[in-house]
């Protein structure tokens, strides 16, 4: 197939690796192409001068190139209905339209859908004002949870015992609009992606992120700074990570695709959910409208059913035809490298060497999150930089072979954390 994948991150560099390891017979390799990519996916992919969040450019660049399927990995695109242009001229693609990817774009929105279905999830209050936010947080008490309802590309949740420090956060945000207010909820978080045709739905494996900057989640909250897959302590609570899997596509995915769809707004693509296990059962924290970012780069490693017959059937509406998804008993550890400053002021522009000689350990491959290449060499072009992904048969092989592999790169002032999947077994 001829392929266009949007976005220029670590989750989109994935995604393309994933769709060129497949092969089928003297067909070859996909042909993929990419917008606007960067230094890493250049190497894997045709770079091309389109602007993603431009339904009418993605659309003619698709038309004219005989493009077979659009994938959009950023919440951006789709926010600004690229998805509802390729649809209206016949270009299949994997993506929620304008309105159902509110469910990411709008905490509100997505409140309400959850609530409408049903789906458990913690209280919230929408606030527009300083004082509403007040209320709303003395009513619910410390640990304070103050989140955006737009995008904030990761980094609009703030979860703190400092009430000054939650009003502040509260502050930056209510400038641009109206804020959530929502209490504390306690357990291990888990995160699931469900593949959508509107209707159908199938569910990948479950992976674990990290938000917190620093080891022993510490510091402020970032985009991710590393995640691993599968989630073996699954089994203890519910006997294993599929039935796991079973009750959270029954009583979380179904009910909002199902809902969505009878709103005249259906989900058609990657429905992302944030849970987290409570005492009192799993509740949904937030859902996105794409794949997350790390995660991704930790689930598709393991995946054997050939992702573009998945995309491909949710983008053509026969998900119904597919089998659950398939995995390897593999474990994958991801571990990201972020610029000196990240997550506050991330200082860009340094150059980054070593980026081979850490991919030549076995299982490891490297995923670009932001980088260019500047005549004589890779740059650093934001915070997260880098996602080494490491591939073993245990944790404890596949976190050695990530740090090795880390251990091989110099970019100036950069940092990881050394804890990802430490303690996993």
């Amino acid at each position: 197939m001829r392929i266009l994948v949007l976005g220029s991150g670590a989750r989109e560099h994935a995604i393309i690796l994933s769709l060129l390891s497949e092969r089928s017979g003297d067909a070859g390799r996909h042909d993929v192409f990419a917008a606007p990519g960067n230094a890493g996916i250049a190497r894997d992919a045709t770079i091309v001068a389109v602007d993603p969040v431009d339904p009418g450019a993605v659309t003619t660049f698709a038309n004219e190139h005989a493009i077979d399927l659009v994938v959009i990995g950023p919440e951006a695109p789709l926010v600004a209905g690229v998805a509802d242009a390729l649809r209206d001229r016949g270009i299949p693609v994997f993506g929620p339209g304008r309105a159902a990817a509110a469910l990411e774009g709008s905490k509100a929105f997505a409140k309400r859908i959850m609530d409408t279905a049903g789906v458990p999830t913690g209280r919230a209050t929408r606030a527009q004002t300083e004082s509403e936010v007040e209320a709303a947080m003395d009513a619910y008490g410390a640990p304070y949870v103050v989140k955006a309802d737009g995008l904030a590309a990761g980094k609009g949740v703030i979860v703190t015992d400092d009430r000054a420090a939650a009003l502040v956060h509260a502050k930056t945000y209510l400038d641009t609009g109206a804020i959530l207010v929502e209490e504390f909820l306690a357990g291990p978080e888990v995160s699931l992606f469900f593949l959508s045709d509107g209707d159908t739905v199938r569910a990948l494996s479950p992976a674990q992120d990290f938000k917190r900057a620093l080891d022993g989640d510490a510091g402020p909250n970032t985009g991710g700074m590393g995640a691993y897959s599968p989630l073996p302590w699954l089994a203890d609570r519910y006997g294993s990570e599929e039935a796991f899997v079973a009750e959270v596509t029954r009583t979380v995915a179904e009910p909002v695709i199902r809902t969505l769809d009878a709103e005249g707004t259906p989900f058609i693509g990657l429905l992302y959910a944030g849970l987290i296990l409570t005492d009192d059962g799993i509740k949904v924290i937030e859902f996105n409208a794409r794949f997350g970012d790390p995660e991704t780069q930790v689930v598709l490693p393991r995946l054997r059913t050939p992702l573009s017959q998945l995309l491909m059937a949710a983008a053509s509406g026969t998900l119904e035809d597919q089998p659950q998804p398939d995995f390897s008993d593999d474990v994958a550890v991801t571990v990201v490298l972020a610029s000196e400053g990240y997550p506050e002021a991330p200082i860009t522009g340094r150059s980054i060497e070593g980026v081979d000689a850490a991919g030549d350990i076995p299982g490891v491959h490297i995923a670009h999150a932001a980088t260019a290449g500047d005549g004589a060499g890779l740059i650093a072009t934001g915070g997260r930089v880098l996602n080494v992904v490491a591939v073993g048969s245990t944790f404890a092989e596949a976190r050695e072979r990530a740090y090795e592999s880390l251990s091989r790169i110099h970019l100036d002032g950069s940092h990881h954390r050394t804890d990802i999947a430490a303690r996993v077994s």
